[in-house]
């Protein structure tokens, strides 16, 4: 080997794993860290052990050696057994580009940040798991109320609701109350009782509609025409007494639940904002105007009360609250949103073979008539296109009601391609929502068991004349780009060094 390549030759020990490569590999990409140990004052600037002959990195090893290869052969792979965080973070401190992962290794890549936007949906259930008794419960629901606000480092008085102390304490106890059913005892207890009466609500609602609890009664009005007067005898449908009680009873929680949170939430535009929050206030507001309009005679109230009467289906929305309690519930939600493409995909298909056999089976029907009657109104469902729209939709879907069908040899034919192409189309986009919600439903898992984390252990100020002074990744320029970039940081950590190795000798 010659003089010139011995010289080439450098050696980086990295977290304990010594790694030989060439000067002129770290210089086939210039502008990062490893390229910069190829610099004529990289012994200065570095950490270089004199005896060893050797630049010390305090890095993850592994990693190391995927992005030594980067150097040597031009293309980055990801590891398949690190954290995809872990190797982001080594990529930034290497100064490496994470758009130069190889196409192959980019799936793998994403993974992480997929699963921590995921992650971010869901809150952590027990906030105060780690404290005891109701001290932890205040602090957790204190803590979960700041944090799903984004409020953990304000000051007091700096929230959307203002006030401080005390006050703002109560305000945000009574929003976890109502709001975060794993803030407390009281709070799953406050949790279980709108459940009930959620329930009771909607069963309530269906119960209504059934004869058994309808009263049909005679109202008798008169009606003045001109100068006749008539004498006009009406039916009247009520609902049963016990039902409006009742009714009335879980109008009166929701009321009071929505009232509470409303005042008690620190900030008032977001939670105005919250389509659940939307639904609870249309689904209480008929009740009351029913109640208000009840005792007058007037035809426009008359009127109106048969438009609340037509609107009360907007309690079954009600259901949706159950989310605020059931994971499985704000998963299948989150899946939905997530597979918005997919199920945009499958309606297109749908739609475009709903409008090519609702044609064939139109023409297909005329292909069999009679030569007597050749519009084939006697023997065939389908006497135009648009009819067979219902007919086309209900055999892709599988479903097959029977009240339209096919008449024809021609007809029975495009009905076998429709059903068959059916459910190739709708098997395509299905098991991407299906791995979405498994997806989403196993980080909520995860995010459920996830315990919570202690506080970081802070470690003592290190000392001037410690080997490790201005090593940490904040004050040595080896550990930051733009530190190496400041000639004020260098010189100073140069100098140090050189102070160092003088008291050594």
């Amino acid at each position: 080997m010659g003089k010139g390549e011995e010289s080439d030759k450098i050696t980086i020990n990295v977290g304990g794993t010594r790694h030989e490569t060439y000067k002129s590999t770290l210089r086939t990409l210039p502008g990062t860290r490893l390229a910069w140990l190829a610099d004529p004052d990289a012994q200065s600037n570095f950490d270089f052990d004199g005896q060893s002959n050797e630049f010390f990195f305090d890095r993850h090893p592994g990693i190391f050696s995927y992005v030594l290869n980067y150097y040597r052969t031009g293309k980055l792979h990801c590891p398949a057994d690190i954290c995809g965080p872990l190797f982001e973070e080594e990529l930034t401190y290497w100064g490496i580009d994470e758009t130069d992962v190889e196409p192959c290794c980019w799936m793998t890549y994403r993974q992480h940040r997929d699963a921590e936007e995921a992650l971010d949906i869901f809150e952590s259930p027990e906030p105060g798991s780690g404290l005891a008794g109701e001290e932890a419960e205040d602090e957790g629901a204190r803590e979960m109320t700041l944090q799903h606000l984004g409020m953990e480092d304000r000051p007091p008085g700096t929230s959307g609701g203002g006030g401080s102390g005390c006050c703002r304490n109560w305000q945000l106890k009574m929003w976890a109350l109502f709001e975060d059913p794993y803030s407390s005892k009281a709070a799953r207890i406050i949790a279980f009782a709108s459940l009930f009466f959620i329930l009771v609500s909607i069963t309530t609602f269906c119960l209504e509609t059934h004869e058994a609890f309808i009263i049909d009664t005679n109202v008798t009005e008169t009606l003045i025409v001109g100068n006749t007067t008539k004498i006009v005898v009406m039916k009247k449908m009520e609902t049963e007494p016990i039902l409006t009680c009742i009714e009335g009873i879980c109008v009166l929680w929701f009321t009071l639940e929505f009232l509470v949170r409303i005042v008690c939430c620190p900030d008032k535009l977001i939670f105005i904002k919250n389509l659940l929050n939307i639904i609870d206030f249309v689904a209480i507001l008929p009740f009351y105007l029913e109640v208000g309009l009840s005792g007058l005679s007037s035809k426009a109230a008359r009127d109106v009360l048969g438009f609340l009467r037509v609107v009360r289906f907007v309690r079954i929305l009600r259901i949706f609250k159950l989310t605020r309690h059931f994971v499985g519930l704000r998963v299948l939600g989150h899946t939905l949103r997530a597979s918005t493409n997919e199920f945009l995909l499958l309606i297109i298909f749908l739609a475009l073979g709903v409008l090519i056999f609702a044609t064939m089976i139109y023409y297909a029907e005329r292909i069999g008539a009679m030569p007597s009657d050749p519009s084939g109104s006697d023997h065939t469902h389908f006497k135009n296109i648009p009819i067979g729209f219902w007919w086309a939709v209900v055999t892709m879907t599988t479903l097959g009601y029977g009240d339209m069908y096919p008449q024809t040899w021609s007809g029975m034919l495009v009905g076998a391609l429709c059903a068959l192409a059916g459910v190739l189309t709708i098997a395509m986009p299905v098991p991407v929502i299906v791995n979405n919600f498994g997806m989403y439903y196993s980080l909520a898992m995860a995010k459920q068991k996830l315990p919570k984390k202690k506080k970081k252990h802070i470690p003592r100020p290190v000392p001037l004349d410690s080997p490790t002074f201005c090593k940490s990744e904040d004050n040595s320029p080896h550990n930051s780009i733009q530190s190496y970039n400041s000639p004020l940081a260098a010189a100073t950590a140069a100098g140090v060094m050189e102070r160092k190795r003088s008291g050594e000798m």
